[in-house]
Formats: structure tokens, C-alpha cells, sequence
């Protein structure tokens, strides 16, 4: 199964928290302690267990672009030998 993490642009996050609404995974929250310059609550990616698979449905639901997913694909695994 893929991989992925969230790249979040802090400075521009409105924390409308559609991005948290809209993740399957769960592994984006609004930060209630910090402000960014703007004076909104940042959303944040929480993702201990590495249970982010890159589907970019947070990024597609974002109205200022704040976000961008990199997905990462398991490494192929060699061939394995049949015996016959």
C-alpha cells in the first residue's frame, strides 16, 4: 500500500477544516495553540503511525492551496523463485 505524508503552508491556512473533514485517515487537525501571522488556527499533519496514503483529498478540498501530499510507493520486492 502506498505512502504518503502532508506538506502544510502554515502562513497561509485559514484553519477552515475542510482539509480535517475530508481526510480518511484522520491525520490532519487544527492546531488549537498556535497562530500563524495571519491569526488563524493552522491545520496540522499528525501522523504517528504513518497511516497517511497520499490520496490528496485534503489538498483537493483546500480553497488557498495550503497544502501538498507527496505519495510514496513501496519499494518493488525482487522476484521470487518458484520451485517446480
Amino acid at each position: 500500500m502506498a505512502k504518503g505524508h502532508v506538506v502544510i503552508r502554515e502562513d497561509h491556512c485559514k484553519g477552515c477544516a475542510l482539509c480535517v473533514l475530508a481526510c480518511p485517515q484522520h491525520v490532519l487537525a487544527i492546531h488549537p495553540q498556535s497562530l500563524n501571522r495571519r491569526g488563524y488556527h493552522p491545520v496540522q499533519y499528525v501522523d504517528p503511525q504513518g497511516k497517511c496514503t497520499g490520496c490528496a483529498l485534503c489538498a483537493v478540498v483546500c480553497p488557498d492551496v495550503c497544502l501538498t501530499v507527496f505519495r510514496h510507493q513501496p519499494a518493488a520486492q525482487p522476484p521470487q523463485k518458484v520451485s517446480v
